[in-house]
């Protein structure tokens, strides 16, 4: 794969799961190109480069003159981009990851409240123009929820996976990797309604002696299940009729509020590591200091001893 093309999936992935602005976007495109053609200098490539390479690059930023927050966004969108390309099965390391930066703060995951969730959940019982649309909007909204699937996972879900009243969720992540996860009793309902309903369909194609389709949520594109961009605009309807701020929502957004929620009422970091499908524990215990941070603002707020 070109350089080109990885930093292009990257970019569709950005905009697609985590609703990346197109200012970000373009960012990300101009620091991840100059990465590239400085590497392309060197007889390297960004599948091919090794610590030493990234580290010489942030050397050549600094001698350039580059403020301290330019390299630190430049560090930041190479890691991520090697992140992605390590998740995808594309490289089978991170050579960034213990790469220290020039100091800037680590911003916190941003998450939605329980009530919101709860809002977000009732709105995808309303929203569609049919039953049959409904019933799909509730089945992807509880499962996202009730699993902290990627979008990529929770669009590309085979029909297989899910027939049978499962309790637990067979999902295939990246780089091929499969995992197990439990389904709660609303995410059970919502997709034993919803399979009822395709179930309805599909008798319905065959009776045409046409082949259904073997995604649990299908379309018409060429993929043949729902894309990650139609799901955006999609919880973006949802959220504006739950009256949630649909800034506030994106796919990951519900990925980070699965875990901070699991974590908020006691759940072990690992269990959340492996609900998440995240390779390294590392990668889960930014949502600790999600933790801290509201455990601090919770005695900030009353603690006796706190007060002025």
């Amino acid at each position: 794969m070109t350089d080109a093309a990885l930093i292009g999936a990257f970019l569709e992935a950005q905009a697609a799961e985590r609703g990346a602005a197109e200012n970000s976007l373009q960012a990300y495109a101009r620091d991840l190109s100059d990465v590239s053609e400085w590497l392309s200098g060197k007889g390297r490539s960004l599948l091919s480069a090794d610590p030493s390479d990234i580290e010489g690059y942030l050397l050549h930023c600094a001698a350039q003159g580059f403020a301290t927050a330019t390299r630190a966004r430049r560090l930041s969108a190479i890691k991520q981009v090697y992140r992605f390309a390590f998740e995808e099965g594309l490289r089978e390391d991170n050579p960034a990851i213990r790469i220290a930066g020039p100091g800037r703060d680590k911003r916190l995951p941003k998450t939605l409240s329980i009530p919101e969730v709860d809002r977000l959940l009732d709105a995808a019982d309303r929203h569609g123009r049919t039953a049959s649309d409904r019933s799909r909007n509730r089945c992807l909204m509880q499962l996202l929820y009730a699993t902290g699937m990627r979008v990529s996972e929770l669009v590309s879900l085979p029909i297989s996976a899910a027939r049978g009243d499962p309790r637990m969720l067979l999902i295939r992540g990246k780089g091929g990797k499969e995992r197990m996860v439990p389904l709660s009793p609303d995410a059970r309902a919502a997709l034993a309604d919803w399979l009822a309903l395709r179930e309805e369909e599909d008798a319905a194609l065959r009776d045409k002696r046409l082949k259904p389709s073997a995604y649990l949520f299908a379309s018409r594109a060429k993929s043949g299940h729902l894309t990650r961009h139609s799901f955006y605009a999609l919880i973006k309807e949802i959220a504006v009729e739950a009256g949630v701020s649909p800034a506030k929502v994106t796919p990951h957004i519900l990925r980070h509020a699965f875990a901070t929620h699991l974590l908020e009422n006691g759940a072990d970091l690992r269990a959340i590591q492996t609900f998440l499908g995240h390779a390294d524990v590392a990668t889960t215990e930014i949502y600790t200091h999600v933790l801290e941070e509201r455990l601090r603002a919770l005695v900030l707020d009353h603690h006796p001893l706190a007060r002025d």
